[in-house]
């Protein structure tokens, strides 16, 4: 998930996608080390008493969570999905378009 969560916020970054990668209940220094040893340039942020995991019902990993322009959820999975597919891209750019 990483590397197609990093491509897309590579690829789409300039038009306004936003991407933050939440790390549930692990120790800071860890994460440090999983980020760059990945080279990952999107913000990672980090829960470790796992308030968000709570808060957002999240219950298996990775959880994805689609948020508009607006602040509202249109979207949310759990599992890893083909973000880069042609199916995947189509709903970011029908996403950004809006």
């Amino acid at each position: 998930m990483p590397s197609t969560i990093e491509t897309l916020h590579r690829e789409y970054r300039a038009r306004g996608l936003a991407v933050l990668a939440v790390n549930m209940e692990e120790e800071p220094d860890a994460v440090a080390t999983w980020i760059r040893a990945r080279r990952l340039t999107l913000d990672v942020l980090l829960d470790p008493p796992g308030v968000a995991t709570r808060d957002w019902g999240v219950t298996a990993t990775p959880a994805m969570f689609v948020i508009d322009r607006e602040g509202r959820l249109v979207a949310r999975g759990i599992g890893t999905r083909p973000w880069t597919s042609p199916e995947g891209r189509a709903l970011i750019e029908a996403l950004l378009a809006q």
